[in-house]
């Protein structure tokens, strides 16, 4: 029999909940995803009721839906809140009977899932309170531990702002928590298109025979935003793109495309085979200046929750390489910013030879894998033209099924896969290159850009 799952949200009057959480896991309610008897309870500071939770839920569901029919009463039962301060410890005792109390009335232990939807400068207290309160330690002691409930800790990025302060907080955690309990989320890397890197690599022989220095010329790994900070002015100002995107979502893509073919195909090998490539990262040039870019777009001193003076960084463009003999010369370029001409993200391999083949991982707006080749133009001349063969998954009722990230990531943290998650090793090799940047960063000057530019570079 299937154990039923409490899904904790700390946080759970907040944005992330609203925008991203709750629509996700209404999804994965309406697709009959979740385990039977699955509930969430909201833990927050704000004196809700229950239903005042429900009715909040149920309002972010109506904004996601934008007028399309819904009937979210039977998800929005699933949800109680329970009131208390994330910094006291009385709050978690709190929590712990009130948790203890559904579970008796259910006659069950449940499994329990902790999701930390909350600033980053409150982990450490959320992490120690929670092991401090024995929150996290699986309840129905003396069972055999194939039938015990789990417990998992689920943590948004950014993990840390510098390689110390990354290392720092990753020691606390692991001094509390078993890996296998720990879940650092980096929602890209359960888009399709992201996961289809490895898989299309390695499964088609075409391709991994010329991924290499001798075939390719160069990586791009693009991140561009249409919008500015929105209503995350005062996070983003205290984090800026390089900590927001650079130091996750960027280099794990970098990873799937320059990592060695792992041992197998499970989660322990791939993070394996991630985390040595992502220890072999570093710039190009002899000087910072030779290889980063640093910007602001006109007008972000302005946005709401932005310091009048800042000098945090909107886009970047740093020129790296990988330091090993499949890469040895390859530059990859890394990119991304806020206020451009266009949403999108993408991943590009740029074959030399002229004309060039380009292969393309098309990850946002849509979900496609995509090749740029040349073929005679018709008539009775020999010229060549440029064509293009893409497979997209829009059509596929499965990718559909688990459409956004966050579908992704909390089905494989209920699962307990791994795979999507960086590991300790993975998040520490991140952090050192970055910092490698960010020691330097306030010397390089602050390209001013307007928005809607095509180009900061």
């Amino acid at each position: 029999m299937q154990k039923p799952l409490t899904i904790i949200v700390f946080g759970a009057t907040g944005d992330l909940f609203s925008t991203k959480l709750a629509p996700a896991l209404f999804d994965l309610h309406q697709k009959k995803l979740l385990p039977e008897g699955t509930e969430i309870v909201g833990f927050s500071r704000k004196p809700f009721l229950n239903d005042q939770f429900r009715a909040f839920i149920q309002n972010a569901l109506a904004v996601r839906a934008k007028g399309a029919a819904l009937e979210p009463e039977e998800f929005v039962a699933r949800a109680r809140y329970h009131q208390g301060n994330l910094t006291e410890a009385e709050s978690y005792t709190s929590l712990g009977k009130f948790l203890a109390e559904r579970d008796e009335s259910r006659g069950v232990c449940s499994d329990k899932l902790f999701y930390l939807a909350v600033p980053p400068n409150l982990y450490e207290t959320v992490f120690r309170e929670l092991a401090a309160s024995g929150l996290a330690i699986p309840c129905a002691p003396g069972i055999p531990d194939e039938e015990k409930a789990w417990t998992r800790v689920l943590v948004e990025k950014p993990f840390g702002s510098d390689e110390c302060e990354a290392a720092r907080l990753d020691k606390v955690l692991g001094s509390l928590f078993e890996e296998s309990q720990i879940f650092r989320i980096d929602h890209y890397l359960a888009k399709e298109a992201v996961q289809n890197i490895i898989s299309f690599r390695f499964s088609n022989p075409l391709f991994e025979s010329l991924w290499n220095r001798e075939h390719i010329e160069r990586v791009e790994i693009v991140m561009h935003e249409a919008g500015g900070v929105g209503e995350r002015g005062a996070f983003y100002d205290s984090v800026g793109a390089l900590r927001d995107v650079g130091q996750n979502h960027i280099l794990q893509m970098l990873a799937l495309v320059a990592m060695e073919k792992p041992a197998s195909f499970d989660a322990k090998a791939i993070r394996a085979a991630r985390q040595e490539v992502l220890g072999k990262v570093a710039r190009d040039g002899d000087s910072l200046a030779d290889s980063v870019v640093r910007g602001q777009y006109e007008g972000y001193q302005n946005e709401r929750g932005v310091a009048p003076d800042s000098r945090t960084e909107t886009y970047f463009r740093i020129i790296a390489g990988v330091k090993n003999n499949r890469w040895k010369g390859v530059p990859f370029v890394l990119e991304s910013g806020k206020a451009l001409a266009e949403s999108r993200v993408f991943i590009a391999v740029l074959f030399k030879g002229e004309p060039q083949n380009v292969l393309s991982f098309n990850i946002s707006p849509t979900e496609e894998i995509s090749v740029g080749f040349f073929a005679k133009r018709a008539g009775f001349g020999f010229e060549v033209e440029p064509k293009r063969l893409a497979f997209s998954f829009s059509g596929d009722p499965l990718a559909a099924a688990l459409s956004g990230g966050y579908e992704r990531v909390l089905m494989d943290c209920i699962r307990g896969d791994q795979t999507l998650f960086a590991s300790t090793g993975e998040v520490k090799a991140q952090w050192k290159f970055i910092t490698s940047i960010l020691e330097g960063w306030g010397k390089l000057p602050l390209k001013l850009y307007k928005k809607g530019s095509r180009e900061v570079v």
